[in-house]
């Protein structure tokens, strides 16, 4: 199925954005089941006077799910700033504002139409239940419709991005009058999705509009992985190279992923204590930011 290739990926890294309520989706059906408490892999990278944690994050969680532990909480407690992807997850306006601006095109052929004839009725089916007009969605780019639609999907799976981990991080910073950092804006983030070529942004619709109980069976793989800490998992469920178009792993990890090492690697430089939260996916794998931290000789210590 063409969703086991990309909703994890594509739910990782914009669900945090905030675009759960940006669309009208249902209530959710059903809860993935879930452990007691969960120990997500925690990394440190420091020297003589410099420390940088690293957490890797599912951005939308169950109910269910408790990740809090002793480790995390002593590590999150001794850090002087926050970084995670995109500092302003919070403002949901702020975030659909950008959406709108980058997402819409005049112009557009139908969105049915960018399709093969064999997707059509399950892209139908998906925008009937999104509650938004089929007319609304011809308007919107190929990349915007599929992220739209996969918001629906995640409601309907039981998935809430304000009980995803940054949602609960950045509560806690604000609350002691820290500042959050964020390593990107939603308009760049949006711009990294609106950058694919228009082949690749119909296949992520494609996939989009796949079967929703596909997307609960792979979730549950990928939140079974990051509950245990399981970092080869992740690597699997979440950064696998042979399920994932070599463009869209480029734009939306790879290059990223590098961009984020360069800034860590700078941070070194300066005295002091980080705490860096984001997408589990973008720290498993040969192209993660663990790995080209590495090969700059910088070594991350597995601590959780």
């Amino acid at each position: 199925m063409l969703l086991r290739k990309w909703f994890g990926r594509v739910a990782g890294a914009f669900a945090g954005l905030g675009l759960i309520g940006a669309a009208p989706a249902p209530a959710p059906v059903a809860h993935v089941a879930a452990p007691t408490l969960a120990h997500p892999a925690l990394w440190k990278v420091a020297d003589a006077d410099t420390t940088i944690y690293l957490f890797g994050t599912i951005h939308a969680l169950p109910d269910a799910v408790k990740w809090r532990t002793p480790a995390f909480d002593k590590a999150f407690g001794s850090a002087g700033e926050l970084m995670i992807e995109v500092g302003n997850i919070d403002d949901q306006q702020a975030v659909a504002g950008e959406l709108m601006k980058v997402g819409l095109a005049p112009g557009l052929p139908p969105l049915v139409e960018r399709v093969p004839a064999a997707k059509r009725p399950a892209l139908e089916a998906a925008i009937a239940r999104s509650g938004v007009p089929a007319v609304a969605f011809d308007r919107m780019k190929s990349w915007m419709a599929a992220v739209i639609l996969l918001n629906v999907t995640m409601k309907e799976i039981g998935l809430d991005a304000e009980k995803g981990a940054e949602r609960d991080l950045v509560a806690q910073w604000k609350e002691k009058g820290g500042k959050v950092e964020g390593f990107e804006t939603a308009a760049q983030q949006f711009g990294f999705l609106d950058s694919v070529s228009q082949d690749g942004q119909n296949k992520f619709l494609e996939a989009a509009a796949d079967n929703p109980a596909e997307a609960k069976t792979q979730f549950a793989a990928m939140l079974k992985a990051w509950e245990a800490g399981d970092v080869a998992g992740i690597a699997a469920t979440f950064d696998d190279e042979t399920q994932m178009s070599a463009e869209l792993r480029d734009v939306l990890m790879k290059k990223r992923n590098a961009r984020w090492t360069e800034w860590l690697s700078a941070r070194m430089a300066k005295p002091g204590t980080v705490f860096v939260a984001v997408g589990a996916g973008h720290l498993a794998g040969q192209d993660s930011v663990i790995a080209m931290l590495k090969a700059r000789g910088l070594k991350a210590v597995r601590i959780q």
